[in-house]
């Protein structure tokens, strides 16, 4: 057999190996999508996306390229989300501590948000299906430019109640608590609020999510298995999942996995 062949018969192999994988794939998909829509959907599901920085390494891309990658996965999962009927969702897109990164990645990162803010603003998805967006949050901490991309999805999107997309960016769950635990002290220091009327329920309506239900499911990418200051106090009662995935890698078929496990697990509420 000439080479030519052999590099053709190669190529036709690897073409009848990539259909047959193809295949299974979406056979597995289907399936579990099945299984998945014939039990009970979380509401409100919480997402650390971790991993776009080593994705990228592992593939030869820059750090920028990592992180428009990551950007393109979030907006898959807004679709499976919608998919499922999943109500809320929440991305934690940024931390506090993540501004103490190397400048040139956050000053990326920031002109990222600036054009996807002003883009879910304008975004006929969004508009079709009336998802409101909402950033959690100390924006304070961020640039005009971003605050100002913010400004324009938050109040384009701010009438909907179909489906809530919260993206936590500048945010640190501690930060969040004392900031709530200030505002409750000025209450009562005011004469407003009677400290035996401090509760649970008190408490958190004065967090960012105040208008949101608790998260059922939290879900980290990457394989790292901590909570790395991502909604402390809304926690208390979810189940975690995690999976060894990088962000950007992350495929339909490890959403609806992480979903059939929340679905399998016997829900106490601490009874």
């Amino acid at each position: 057999m000439s080479e030519e062949n052999g590099e053709e018969s190669k190529a036709i192999k690897n073409e009848i190996s990539r259909v047959i994988a193809s295949t299974a794939y979406n056979t597995y998909e289907k399936r579990l999508m099945k299984e998945v829509r014939d039990s009970p959907m979380p509401r409100h599901v919480a997402i650390i996306m971790d991993g776009n920085r080593r994705f990228a390494k592992e593939f030869g891309l820059t750090t920028e390229e990592g992180h428009v990658k990551g950007k393109d996965k979030l907006e898959e999962l807004l679709d499976w989300c919608m998919e499922l009927g999943i109500k809320v969702l929440t991305v934690y897109a940024f931390s506090t501590e993540n501004l103490k990164r190397d400048i040139d990645e956050v000053e990326s990162l920031m002109k990222l948000f600036e054009e996807n803010f002003y883009r879910l603003g304008d975004d006929d998805r969004v508009h079709r299906h009336k998802i409101k967006v909402t950033v959690l949050g100390q924006k304070d901490l961020l640039p005009d430019n971003v605050k100002k991309a913010i400004e324009y999805a938050e109040k384009r999107t701010s009438g909907y109640s179909n489906y809530f997309y919260n993206i936590a960016t500048a945010y640190g769950s501690r930060q969040e608590i004392i900031q709530a635990i200030k505002q409750i002290a000025q209450k009562v220091k005011d004469g407003q609020l009677e400290v035996d009327d401090i509760d649970e329920r008190t408490f958190s309506n004065y967090l960012y999510t105040a208008d949101f239900p608790d998260p059922d499911l939290i879900l980290r990418t990457s394989g790292e298995e901590r909570i790395s200051n991502f909604l402390l106090w809304q926690l208390a009662y979810a189940e975690l999942y995690f999976t060894d995935v990088y962000w950007p890698g992350f495929r339909k078929i490890d959403f609806l996995r992480a979903i059939r496990s929340y679905q399998l697990r016997q829900r106490r509420f601490g009874k």
